[in-house]
C-alpha cells in the first residue's frame, strides 16, 4: 500500500525468518508472526522472553518443547519446522542467546475466544473436544504427555479443524520423574489440573484426559466446573469436591453427556476413562443418546449372612458413626458389616443382634425337672437381652433423627446475609469482600463510560441486600469505555506522542499513510483516519495520516495575478511564498498569467518560491514629424508680386543692418515660399 513505511528493517533469525508483528503472549515466550524467505510461507516464531534466557529451567523447557513437538506429526497437533538461538540485543559475544521455535502458523481463534463470544453450540463443543482428543490420543501413543490442555491452547481454524499447540511442559510418558511439581510450584492451569496434578503426583496420560473433561465442561456450560478467587482453592477443589454437572448451567445439555463427564473428572485416576478412544467413543455414543454406566467395580455385595443388620440399619435417618481420624460419618469397609459399626455393649453381636425370632433356631434337649426350667430361664433372659436391645437402638434412632430433623429444618430458612457494597473497588480486592461474607463471587465484565477501566461497576444482587449464605453475587468489572471520541488535537503532534495517546485511550494504533502538508512539518500527524471528532469502538485500530513536507503546486497559467496570488496564499493546503515578474506581451491581455516557475501538479517542498510571469502591454509609439509638401514655379505676374512684396519683407529683413543690393533675389523667394496668399492652392 502506498503511502506506508516502516521505522526500521525487521529482525531476521538464521538469515531466513523474518520477525514480524507480536501475536500472542504467553508465561515465558511471546509469539511473532514471521516469513520463511528461502520457501515464501509465512509461520510462526515462538520466542523466549529475554528476562527468561539466562535462566537454565526455562531455557530447558523451551528447549523440551521443540524436541517434544517435533516428533508429533498429527493434522490436530501444531507443527515446528525449525529452531534456533539468536543473540540478545545489546548482549556481548559470550552471554547466553534466546532461543527460538518456528511453527506452523495458524490462523483461526482460541477456544478460549470462541466460549468468551458465546458462539459454541452443544455439537461444534463435542466436535472440539473429539478433535482434542485425537490430537491427545496420538501424542500418548507417542509417548508424550501435554500437561496444560486448556481453551487458550487450542486454535480452531476458519474450517473447524482443531489444533493443539504449547507442549512446553510436556513430558515423556517413561520419565519417572514428570511430576506437576518444581521447587514446590504446581506447573499448569489451575482451573484444569487433575486432583494428581494439584497434589504434586506422578502425571500419565489420564491426567490430560481429566484436563480434557474440564474443557469440554467449560465449553458446554461456559465456565470451568470449579471456580475460586484464588488458584490454591480452585486446585483444592479439584482434589476434594465434586462439581456440578454441566445441565445445571446449561439446559441443553443431555444426561448423557453430564454422565460422560461425570465418568471423566473422577477423582481417582482409575475411575476415569483409561485412554483417549474410549473417551472419545464414550462421546460418540453420548451423542446418539447413550449414557455411561455407573461403576460397577465400587459396588459389592453384602454377605448374606448380614442381611437382616442391613436391614435394620436402614432407618428413615441414618445414624452417622465416626472413624479414627475422621469427623463425619463414615460407611462400612468392604468385608465388614454394618452393625459392626455400632456398640452393643459386649453382647453377643452374632447370637443376640443378629438372630430374629422368625430364624433364631437354639438347640434344647427335652429334659425334665430343673434343667428344663434352666433352659426355659434362659431363653426368657435371651428374650429380654434382645428386646432391651431393639429398644435402646429404636431409641437411638428416634433421637438422632429427631436432632437430624432439627438441623434440616433450620438450615432450610438459614440467616440471610447482607451483600457488601463494592461498588468502585477493585476487582480482587471486591472479590476478596464478597468471600469473606460468605458468599461466592462471579466476575463479569462490562463496558462503562463513567468507571474507570478494572474497577467494580455494581453487583447482583446490589450491595445492602440480603442473600442466602453461599449464594452467587455477581460482580460487574468496568472494561472501560465501550466507544471513544478521537481527540481533535492530534494534527502537528509527533507521531509517537500520538501512538501512545491512542493507547491510553483503549485504541490500537495502525498503519501509517503519507499525505502532503503545507502547514505540518515532515514525520508529524496531518489526522487520522478514523477522523477526529468520530466515536470509534474501544479497541478499534485507528491509522495515522503522516505529512511528507510537500505541496503541490496549483495551475496558474491563464488566470489573473490576483487569483494566482489568492491561489498561493489564501489555500491553506498550498500556502507557498511567491513573486511576480511581469513581461511585455501584445498577444494576451495584460494581467494575465503567462508562466510559472513549477509545474501544475509537481510536488514541492514546504516553503518553495514561486515564480509567475504576469503580462503588460507595450507602451504606445511616439508621433514622428511631417515634412512640407513641394509648391508650384511662380508665374510672371507672381513674381511682379513677389518682388513688391519682397522688396518690402526685404526691407524689413534688411532693418538689421544687412545690405540690401545683392540680396533681392533670396528675399524675394523667400516671401515667396512663405507667403500664404501666393500659394494658388492655400
Amino acid at each position: 500500500m502506498e503511502g506506508k513505511y516502516s521505522v526500521e528493517a525487521p529482525q531476521v533469525l538464521n538469515g531466513r525468518y523474518e520477525v514480524g508483528e507480536l501475536i500472542g503472549r504467553g508465561g515465558m515466550a511471546d509469539v511473532h508472526l514471521g516469513r520463511d524467505v528461502r520457501l515464501g510461507r509465512t509461520v510462526a516464531i515462538k520466542q523466549l522472553r529475554a528476562d527468561l534466557a539466562r535462566d537454565p529451567s526455562f531455557q530447558s523447557r523451551f528447549r523440551r518443547e521443540a524436541q517434544t513437538v517435533a516428533g508429533l506429526n498429527h493434522p490436530a497437533i501444531v507443527a515446528v519446522y525449525d529452531t534456533g538461538e539468536q543473540e540478545l540485543p545489546g548482549s556481548a559475544a559470550h552471554d547466553v542467546k534466546a532461543p527460538f521455535i518456528v511453527m506452523e502458523y495458524v490462523r483461526g481463534r482460541t477456544l478460549r475466544d470462541l466460549i468468551r463470544s458465546g458462539e459454541l453450540t452443544i455439537e461444534k463443543s463435542v466436535e472440539y473436544a473429539l478433535g482434542v482428543l485425537a490430537a491427545l490420543q496420538y501424542s500418548h501413543r507417542s509417548g508424550i504427555v501435554h500437561r496444560d490442555i486448556k481453551p487458550a491452547n487450542v486454535m480452531v481454524t476458519p474450517d473447524d479443524q482443531v489444533k493443539v499447540m504449547d507442549f512446553g511442559i510436556a513430558r515423556a510418558l517413561a520419565d519417572s520423574a514428570a511430576t506437576m511439581t518444581q521447587t514446590q510450584a504446581v506447573l499448569g492451569t489451575a482451573q484444569y489440573l487433575s486432583p494428581e496434578q494439584a497434589r504434586g503426583e506422578t502425571v500419565d496420560a489420564r491426567s490430560d484426559l481429566y484436563s480434557a473433561a474440564c474443557l469440554l465442561y467449560e465449553m458446554l456450560a461456559s465456565r470451568p466446573p470449579f471456580i475460586g478467587d484464588s488458584p490454591v482453592s480452585v486446585a483444592y477443589q479439584h482434589v476434594r469436591e465434586l462439581p456440578e454437572p454441566p445441565s445445571s448451567f446449561n439446559r441443553n445439555v443431555t444426561p448423557a453427556l453430564d454422565s460422560v463427564l461425570a465418568r471423566a473428572l473422577q477423582k481417582d485416576k482409575t475411575d476415569r476413562f483409561q485412554d483417549a478412544a474410549s473417551f472419545s467413543a464414550a462421546l460418540q455414543g453420548a451423542q446418539e443418546g447413550i449414557v455411561v454406566g455407573a461403576d460397577e467395580a465400587r459396588t459389592e455385595a453384602m454377605p448374606a449372612q448380614n442381611a437382616p443388620t442391613a436391614a435394620f440399619t436402614a432407618a428413615p435417618f441414618p445414624v452417622p458413626v465416626g472413624t479414627p481420624g475422621s469427623n463425619g460419618p463414615s460407611t462400612p469397609e468392604a468385608g465388614e458389616s454394618p452393625d459392626e459399626q455400632y456398640d452393643t455393649d459386649g453382647l453377643d453381636q452374632t447370637g443376640a443382634i443378629n438372630a430374629s425370632p422368625h430364624t433364631a433356631a437354639i438347640p434344647m434337649a427335652l429334659q425334665v425337672g430343673n434343667e428344663s426350667e434352666e433352659v426355659d430361664t434362659r431363653r426368657r433372659t435371651r428374650r429380654r437381652a434382645w428386646t432391651t436391645v431393639l429398644v435402646i437402638a429404636l431409641i437411638l434412632l428416634l433421637v438422632g433423627g429427631g436432632f437430624y430433623l432439627f438441623n434440616y429444618l433450620r438450615n432450610a430458612q438459614p440467616d440471610m446475609v447482607a451483600v457488601p457494597q463494592v461498588a468502585g473497588m477493585e476487582q480482587t480486592e471486591a472479590s476478596n469482600t464478597i468471600f469473606n461474607h460468605g458468599l461466592v463471587p462471579q466476575i463479569e465484565s462490562r463496558f462503562s463510560d463513567e468507571v474507570a477501566e478494572g474497577e467494580v461497576i455494581s453487583t447482583d444482587p446490589e450491595g445492602g441486600t440480603a442473600a442466602l449464605p453461599d449464594s452467587e453475587v455477581i460482580i460487574y468489572v468496568s472494561e472501560g469505555k465501550e466507544f471513544v471520541t478521537i481527540p481533535e488535537d492530534f494534527s502537528g503532534r509527533t507521531e509517537g506522542e500520538v501512538r501512545d495517546k491512542l493507547r491510553q485511550l483503549g485504541l490500537v494504533p495502525g498503519e501509517n499513510v503519507s499525505a502532503n502538508s503545507a502547514v505540518v512539518p515532515s514525520g508529524n500527524v496531518i489526522a487520522t483516519d478514523p477522523k477526529a471528532g468520530e466515536k470509534v469502538r474501544t479497541d478499534s485500530t485507528v491509522d495515522l495520516v503522516i505529512s511528507n513536507g510537500l505541496v503541490t503546486v496549483p495551475a496558474l497559467l491563464g488566470k489573473t495575478e490576483e487569483e494566482a496570488i489568492s491561489l498561493l496564499q489564501d489555500d491553506p493546503a498550498v500556502a507557498l511564498p511567491y513573486r511576480v515578474e511581469q513581461v511585455e506581451n501584445e498577444v494576451v491581455e495584460p494581467g494575465t498569467v503567462t508562466a510559472q516557475s513549477h509545474n501544475a501538479g509537481s510536488n514541492v517542498a514546504q516553503g518553495t518560491e514561486i515564480v509567475i510571469t504576469v503580462a503588460v502591454a507595450p507602451p504606445e509609439p511616439s508621433p514622428e514629424p511631417t515634412e512640407p509638401e513641394p509648391t508650384d514655379p511662380p508665374t510672371d505676374s507672381d513674381e511682379n508680386n513677389g518682388n513688391n512684396n519682397g522688396d518690402d519683407r526685404g526691407r524689413g529683413n534688411n532693418d538689421g543692418g544687412r545690405d540690401d543690393s545683392g540680396n533681392d533675389g533670396r528675399d524675394d523667394s523667400n516671401s515667396r515660399a512663405y507667403d500664404d496668399s501666393d500659394i494658388p492652392f492655400l
